[in-house]
């Protein structure tokens, strides 16, 4: 009898440890459960964001990261069109507010991240005695290349540069506009325009065009990078977690490897 007692504690015993094991093994499952993210960004973040992808492949494994680029305005509009996205990464709190405003955003999770600058490029084998942005009304130069004035920030950045210097009519006579900022860099750099203006960090980018002039930062707004998650994300977690790594030691030094400034 005794010796049956003991055979029927063994076998409780075992029985316990594996239901324990068990639960060990769906808790650690549950941790490792694969998240994919959607992420719309800018279009000048594409670089950047390249190797930070990399780098949080590194860190978050089971996460992964997929990037919708274009000009922040149209980013935004489909956000409030109800596209599904987890995470907005703007180039203006211009187009970050629209999202807010639309109720469409997690206010406490919003971070300014990154500041850029403003600069007029040229080709980088133009012969064009250009050195400033009130050169452009010069008639030598036939053709500017500006992002979209109404939904890309660039754009926007421009026309307020142009309006302070008071030349923004003899500007808008020449302009070509592009759908986002790499459109008018890609011009620039086929010399399908003579002029274009862009972000700092775009032209570093390219060894096809030159810098000419930066615009002075009282002449437009302050060029500011907004993240945030969207409301209706359903990787909230995962979310805050990326937003997070944004913020690191080790993403800052990738943003400023591609020209960009940090916010304090």
């Amino acid at each position: 009898m005794k010796r049956m007692k003991k055979i029927l504690i063994v076998l409780l015993v075992f029985t316990m440890s594996l239901g324990l094991a068990g639960c060990s093994t769906e808790s650690n499952e549950a941790k490792s459960e694969p998240v994919t993210l959607t992420i719309s960004a800018a279009a000048s973040l594409t670089e950047a964001m390249g190797e930070i992808q990399e780098a949080y492949a590194e860190k978050s494994p089971d996460t992964t990261l997929v990037f919708n680029f274009g000009s922040s305005g149209t980013l935004a509009q489909q956000i409030t069109e109800g596209a599904q996205v987890d995470v907005f990464m703007s180039a203006s709190k211009k187009d970050m507010t629209t999202v807010k405003d639309a109720g469409e955003l997690d206010d406490s999770t919003w971070v300014d991240l990154l500041q850029n600058e403003v600069v007029l490029i040229v080709p980088s084998d133009s012969t064009l005695a250009l050195d400033s942005f009130e050169g452009v009304t010069d008639p030598s130069v036939t053709s500017i290349g500006l992002g979209e004035m109404d939904s890309v920030p660039a754009g926007r950045y421009a026309k307020q540069v142009f309006t302070s210097l008071g030349i923004l009519d003899q500007v808008t006579a020449k302009a070509v506009y592009g759908k986002d900022v790499k459109e008018v860099l890609a011009w620039v750099e086929t010399g399908n325009v003579d002029a274009g203006v862009v972000y700092s960090t775009d032209a570093e980018s390219s060894d096809s065009v030159k810098v000419v002039a930066t615009a002075d930062p009282s002449t437009h707004d302050p060029i500011v990078y907004p993240v945030a998650m969207i409301k209706t994300s359903q990787n909230v977690d995962a979310s805050k977690e990326f937003i997070e790594f944004l913020q690191s030691d080790k993403a800052k030094g990738i943003f400023e490897g591609y020209g960009f400034t940090v916010s304090e």
